[in-house]
């Protein structure tokens, strides 16, 4: 199977940064393997919104990278931006303790929705390690070719951005930091905020010290408050 560019669904910058890639033999591999994975079962998130974190975050406009490891496989949660839910579906426990950081480390009051779009229209990177996963059984496309991709995401970033924040949370996300030129951006490293971590992401700060590093090299910080979002 051949890729043809015009038929990959995604904003201009990456696409030119990420040209090699789509046209890659792994490439192909990976959409043979979700047209199969599609004629045998529901896949999540929807063909529309795979790339929806690379569309709402234009590659100039990268600040911040959140690291997760793959969409959520619920009926409508996944929305193709890493710990995310649409706006009326209930907010997961993983995101619950983000908030609950975000307080204590910002004051900054729980919102009512898990619809992280207000940051990635300000250039926070929400970037799934895995893209696409079979309904209801986690981890299904980790040997889809994903990893390869995403790794190139974070190379390609480290190699021709400056100053970007790096949030590295569990794990699998702290094992990517030698993907990146931690003389050029800012890696910052924590326990997942899973419940199954027993709390030891609380205290991290990672969201004030972002945007301590960003105003440090003249770039407008993160407003993390999502009360502030306005429906798009």
């Amino acid at each position: 199977m051949k890729i043809n560019l015009d038929d990959v669904k995604i904003e201009p910058g990456w696409k030119e940064m990420l040209k090699d890639e789509f046209l890659s033999p792994y490439f192909a591999k990976i959409k043979q393997n979700l047209l199969d994975a599609k004629a045998n079962g529901t896949v999540y998130p929807p063909s529309k919104l795979i790339f929806n974190a690379f569309n709402l975050t234009p590659f100039n406009t990268v600040k911040v990278v959140i690291l997760g490891q793959d969409p959520y496989h619920g009926t409508g949660q996944a929305m193709g931006l890493s710990f995310s839910v649409p706006k009326g579906v209930r907010v997961p426990p993983s995101l619950i303790n983000i908030y609950k950081e975000i307080y204590s480390d910002l004051g900054i009051s729980e919102p009512n929705s898990g619809d992280l779009t207000h940051w990635a229209a300000q250039g926070v990177l929400l970037l799934n390690a895995t893209l696409s996963v079979k309904a209801n059984e986690p981890n299904s496309h980790s040997n889809f070719g994903w990893q390869t991709f995403s790794d190139a995401v974070i190379k390609i970033l480290s190699q021709k951005r400056n100053n970007l924040v790096f949030l590295l949370w569990g794990n699998y996300a702290k094992a990517k930091a030698n993907l990146i030129d931690q003389d050029r951006h800012l890696v910052l490293t924590a326990a997942h905020p899973s419940p199954l971590a027993r709390g030891a992401f609380f205290g991290c700060r990672h969201f004030s010290k972002a945007n301590t590093y960003l105003q440090n090299h003249g770039i407008t910080p993160i407003d993390w408050d999502l009360n502030n979002a306005k429906d798009i």
